[in-house]
């Protein structure tokens, strides 16, 4: 694990993210002794799950232009 006092992270905060995500995880060390794990955080989201786009179509709209792009 990758270890930083407060004063480089604070200073190199994009570089401490980019090691966090390659390494899996940095601490942070303050000089009163406390300390902190940073790690990336995974959503668990489908990457497939966008939000809708109402085109006010119907259907059978939807079909027909479908149909046609597949018969060209």
């Amino acid at each position: 694990m990758v270890k930083y006092t407060y004063s480089q992270a604070r200073q190199n905060f994009a570089s401490v993210l980019t090691k966090a995500q390659t390494e899996g995880e940095v601490l942070i060390q303050r000089k009163d002794g406390s300390s902190f794990v940073i790690k990336p955080y995974k959503l668990n989201k489908s990457p497939l799950d966008v939000k809708g786009i109402n085109l006010k179509m119907s259907s059978s709209d939807i079909i027909d232009i479908i149909q046609e792009i597949r018969s060209r």
